[in-house]
């Protein structure tokens, strides 16, 4: 089932790079950019991480909460996370649960060869656990600024 703006969004609960656990009702009453990206330290996933990092105080002036989240293991979060300096919650997704509620998980294809794979999308969740905004094919150097136009423009 594909996910739509203004349903409800699927709670999750799952650690980040410090294996510290985070669940989605943890945060209601705040706004939470929640984006999927398919793999820690590669050039696309480390772009959109810099652009999100380099404008985090504009996220934070908002009352965004970010979340990013991939399968990769908390050990290589931890690694990205300090290699880049970055100041938000990575989620580690191990397991697929999070991918798949989401629906962000499925066929991909890559230079002719095919594999599952995490697809760049964002979820954008209101204060009341409800999706406000779904981003696909997120183009991972515009990305931040995309999701702060759009709120700005609320």
């Amino acid at each position: 089932m594909k996910l739509k703006a203004g349903q409800k969004a699927p709670d999750f609960k799952l650690p980040d790079q410090d294996g510290i656990m985070h669940a989605l009702k943890d945060y209601r009453g705040k706004w939470v950019l929640l984006y999927f990206y398919p793999k820690d330290d590669t050039p696309g996933c480390t772009r959109e991480a810099w652009d999100i990092r380099d404008r985090l105080p504009n996220f934070t002036k908002l009352k965004i909460k970010v979340f990013g989240a991939s399968v990769d293991p908390i050990k290589k979060h931890k690694k990205f996370a300090e290699k880049y300096h970055l100041p938000f919650t990575l989620l580690s997704d191990e397991q697929k649960t999070l991918v798949k509620a989401y629906g962000v998980w499925g066929k991909k294809k890559f230079m002719g060869r095919e594999y599952d794979g995490t697809f760049r999308t964002s979820f954008l969740i209101d204060p009341d656990g409800k999706i406000a905004h779904i981003y696909e094919k997120v183009k991972p150097e515009i990305h931040a600024e995309e999701v702060l136009a759009y709120f700005r423009a609320r």
